[in-house]
């Protein structure tokens, strides 16, 4: 059988993104099909599309965030699990080492990203291990479903457990209009944090303070790092969470108090930066790695918005035909929160 796929057969730009007819997966033992309902975009997509030297698929079909409903279980799955409403995790282990058998599938060795190190879910079917698909309320979108995985879980891990955010400390979110630096803008509000927020634009600015956002800059007309020691009463936010890299670096440190904390997950803008190690000794800062989340993680995130304390932000829905399009949207950097494919 067969199904319809964004599949690309060499690295390049959005036209390299095509629709084609490709082979419908099969479920192995310990595993379902998904039928996808929604699938949502990651900057991850657009690195692997690059040509990101990573182990990979070739030809690819993206997508590590997806949303459906179980078609079809393998050997040793219950076969009442067919026709549940699922969201994936999308992180992989190897299934054998000490951080997996913890929970800790993000610290293997061997870890690997549905989508990125194996075919995701910008098709109309998705295999995934049985443990890692759990059942979303029947109220929910799936459009919303599709949103949680990679920036959600990324957001909470990222704030909760490795900045480990207080109640009524200070917050500052770079590049705050993508995926995961909204959910942390959500998460640390929730956390009861004070927020500042850097983005570009009249309109973004207005939509960060509607989710919560106490200062949000434009960082096309403030200097932001500045700005934000004059906010703070000359003293710095006590976290940062960074996500480009280069362009953003000098700044988030600046904007540190003494004794914060940077928590980085990505490097959108460039991924080679200068640290003054003086800063770091001087004004006992800490600068904290983060990736994804560990599987305790996800399923906390999942009762939070289960119960409807965080609400995932969708930024667009555009048909699977419409992939090549989804890409150049999400590397024009225009939107505001997910872009969610629909087959």
């Amino acid at each position: 059988m067969t199904m319809r796929a964004a599949i690309f057969h060499e690295h390049g730009g959005p036209e390299v993104v095509r629709i084609e007819q490709v082979e419908r997966p099969r479920p192995g033992r310990g595993q379902v099909l998904v039928q996808v309902r929604a699938s949502a975009m990651n900057h991850l997509d657009l690195w692997v599309r690059r040509g990101m030297p990573i182990e990979t698929t070739m030809p690819h079909i993206g997508g590590s965030d997806v949303a459906g409903v179980i078609a079809e279980v393998g050997d040793e799955v219950d076969a009442g699990r067919v026709g549940e409403r699922v969201v994936i995790n999308p992180s992989l282990g190897c299934g054998r080492c000490r951080q997996c058998a913890r929970g800790e599938e993000s610290m293997c060795a061997r870890f690997r990203i549905l989508g990125e190190h194996t075919d995701g879910g910008f098709a109309e079917f998705v295999a995934a291990e049985a443990d890692h698909v759990y059942r979303i309320p029947d109220e929910m979108p799936f459009e919303e479903a599709a949103a949680i995985p990679v920036s959600y879980m990324t957001a909470w891990r990222a704030l909760v457990s490795r900045a480990a955010l207080r109640p009524g400390e200070d917050v500052l979110v770079i590049g705050a209009s993508g995926g995961t630096a909204l959910a942390a803008v959500q998460i640390a509000r929730l956390m009861g944090a004070r927020v500042f927020a850097v983005t570009k634009g009249a309109e973004k600015m207005e939509r960060l303070r509607e989710l919560g956002a106490d200062v949000v800059y434009d960082r096309a007309e403030t200097d932001w790092s500045k700005a934000v020691y004059k906010d703070t009463g000359k003293r710095g936010v006590d976290v940062v969470v960074e996500n480009v890299g280069a362009p953003t670096w000098v700044g988030s440190v600046r904007a540190l108090a003494s004794g914060g904390r940077l928590v980085t997950y990505g490097g959108t803008g460039g991924p080679k930066v200068e640290l003054d190690i003086r800063a770091v000794f001087w004004r006992q800062i800490q600068v904290i790695g983060t990736t994804m989340a560990s599987r305790g993680e996800f399923e906390d995130l999942l009762r939070v918005i289960f119960a409807g304390r965080l609400r995932p932000i969708v930024d667009s829905v555009m048909p699977l035909d419409d992939a090549r399009a989804a890409h150049e949207r999400l590397e024009a950097g225009g939107q505001f929160g997910k872009i969610v494919l629909v087959p």
